[in-house]
């Protein structure tokens, strides 16, 4: 309608909040319960804010909030993550590249970790591979095992779809997973470089741990699945179609990662642009600042 008469959606919604409150009240609380039932109430009430103004909704978001707790629409949030890795082996380890990257496409720094999933009769476990830059999943997998096949399924999976070039970065926690002969080949064979956190420093692989959060307040507390199948199911349509294609990402400027790859696509087309930078400091216990050097100009003793 707006399109056949020539305005614009906000101007519209305007002059109707101006001259019929009650029914632009009524369009604004539809449009909210759209996106909160379409999006299953993963939404919260900024990423409704953000999707409302996408269609030309200007709206306060305490009002988003009013309305979405009178209508028992607010995000489902319970539960706490719990830490799966076991980084007590003797396998060699790598030093963290991925904190000194400054990235500017896809397939230039790959994060991964493992998560558990309680089933009602069993444990699965589920590794997933992000692209940092885009937060797209970009490989995934399910077992029954926690094993090191788990954490190379996911890898060959990513390595399919995506194609990389040698040199990518792969970063991961320490946990035996990662640093088995099996992973480290995998690995090698791609050309791909490790980096692996700091023992006990989750902030170093926030991103994965971020996605973990989201990925079970969003779909694992909101379901009862029947059996390992049923889970990989809902997983799948979650990943692939949902997280990847549909759901905003605020580090991502409101965009899906799918739109983010390709909106950055377009920019970096140029050659070299895509490179990716790496940045190198000094640290504070080894080279202390000139406030500390004795008067002689050397180190104190």
């Amino acid at each position: 309608m707006c399109w056949l008469a020539g305005v614009s959606r906000a101007g519209y919604y305007r002059a109707l909040r101006e001259q019929h409150p009650e029914e632009e009240d009524m369009e604004v609380r539809a449009a909210i319960q759209e996106i909160a039932l379409g999006h299953h109430r993963r939404y919260g009430y900024r990423r409704i804010g953000a999707e409302l103004r996408r269609r030309g909704l200007q709206v306060n978001h305490k009002r988003v909030v009013r309305w979405m707790r009178e209508d028992n629409l607010l995000a489902i949030r319970q539960r706490r993550f719990v830490l799966t890795t076991d980084s007590r082996h003797e396998l060699e380890v790598y030093l963290n590249l991925a904190k000194r990257m400054k990235l500017t496409a896809t397939n230039q720094l790959w994060v991964a970790d493992l998560t558990y999933i309680r089933l009602h009769s069993e444990f699965v476990y589920l590794a997933v591979i992000l692209d940092k830059w885009s937060r797209r999943v970009v490989g995934w997998a399910l077992d029954r095992s926690l094993g090191a096949r788990l954490a190379v399924t996911a890898l060959e999976r990513a390595v399919a779809a995506r194609q990389p070039r040698p040199g990518l970065v792969h970063h991961s926690d320490r946990g035996i997973q990662y640093a088995s002969h099996d992973y480290a080949s995998l690995l090698d064979k791609h050309h791909m470089t490790p980096s692996m956190s700091r023992p006990a420093n989750p902030y170093d692989n926030a991103t994965c741990e971020s996605f973990m959060k989201t990925l079970k307040q969003e779909e694992i507390y909101c379901r009862e699945y029947r059996d390992l199948e049923d889970l990989e199911v809902h997983v799948e349509e979650f990943l692939d179609r949902y997280y990847n294609r549909q759901r905003l990402h605020s580090a991502l400027g409101y965009r899906t990662p799918v739109e983010f790859e390709e909106q950055g696509a377009t920019q970096n087309s140029e050659p070299g642009v895509d490179a990716p930078k790496m940045s190198f400091f000094r640290h504070e216990e080894i080279y202390r600042p000139m406030s500390v050097l004795g008067t002689s100009g050397g180190p104190d003793s």
